[in-house]
């Protein structure tokens, strides 16, 4: 596996750095449970950011690392299913780009709303519609996550067949959900690091005594595996892979997460510090597909159906 970026993907990090730079931190006394911002995402899509897949000498890969840099920001960017599914289906597809399982209607989805594209993946293959008002409920205190989330109330009769396998769109939301994670994963390690080397007790800073700095340097192993993981899934566009990073990931999140809120004391039991931003969607996306165990056995029978 060549650990090494390409020129060209060096250069497209360091235009999003520049480009997002207004949005790296959290507006004064700001003490949303969701930031979004539709200027962000029209300056992604007027640069042509999240078009990358469909560039041969850039491909999936690019569109991975674009979207664990952008899940860093504060600001929560439907990305992952636009740079890595859309290319799949459609690459002219309405965004916001919502994925959904067949026959799970119940749970909030997240960046939906009227004029986004639903991607609907099941036995039944690949749909997709665009949304109207009366399909939208707002999930309002329903839920808290740090994603702008609603419930879609039907399915209507007049849906697009996609001709596509759900098995190949499973797998890039798959490599998505693990590149987003390993983002979130980062910034809330980060955000958590800057805290702790700052607030002090007996005298010295909490990031000097012994066991948060043991806890901390497993959370650093574990976030960066999720990174690697999720570049070799995009890389090797196999479905095994895509499993395995999306398992690590979800199990990263639930390791590290309680650690986070716990290293913050009273400020990690509040809105005021900014790392609720990535661990609660962090939180909304270890629920996605299925969550750890169905991760676990699409892993093993790729794995076993190879070896069979």
């Amino acid at each position: 596996m060549l650990l090494s970026l390409t020129d060209d993907q060096n250069q497209i990090l360091d235009f999003v750095d520049t480009l997002t730079k207004p949005y790296a931190g959290v507006p004064l006394h700001d003490t949303s449970l969701a930031l979004t911002s539709d200027a962000l995402d029209a300056e992604l899509v007027e640069g042509g950011f999240l078009d990358v897949a469909a560039i041969p000498e850039l491909g999936a890969v690019t569109a991975a690392l674009l979207v664990e840099k952008l899940a860093r920001l504060p600001f929560a960017v439907e990305s992952a299913a636009t740079a890595l599914v859309r290319p799949l289906l459609d690459p002219e597809l309405p965004r916001p780009l919502c994925l959904i399982e067949e026959g799970q209607l119940r749970k909030p989805v997240r960046f939906l709303k009227a004029g986004a594209t639903v991607v609907v993946v099941g036995k039944s293959g690949v749909r997709s519609f665009t949304v109207t008002d009366d399909l939208v409920r707002d999930a309002g205190d329903e839920v808290l996550y740090a994603y702008p989330m609603a419930f879609l109330t039907a399915i209507p009769a007049d849906v697009r067949t996609h001709d596509v396998s759900a098995d190949e769109v499973l797998r890039a939301w798959r490599v998505g959900l693990a590149a987003e994670s390993a983002g979130l994963l980062a910034a809330a390690l980060q955000s958590v690091t800057t805290y702790l080397s700052e607030r002090k007790q007996f005298g010295r800073p909490l990031a000097t005594f012994q066991a948060l700095r043991h806890r901390l340097a497993e959370a650093q192993v574990m976030t960066n595996g999720a990174y690697w993981l999720a570049m070799r899934a995009a890389g090797t566009g196999d479905a095994g892979d895509a499993a395995l990073a999306a398992l690590h990931a979800q199990e990263a999140a639930k390791r590290v997460a309680y650690d986070y809120h716990q290293f913050l004391g009273a400020m990690g039991m509040t809105l005021e510090h900014p790392l609720h931003l990535w661990t609660y969607r962090l939180k909304a996306l270890s629920g996605e597909l299925g969550g750890r165990g169905e991760q676990a056995l699409a892993a093993a029978d790729t794995l076993w159906g190879a070896a069979a």
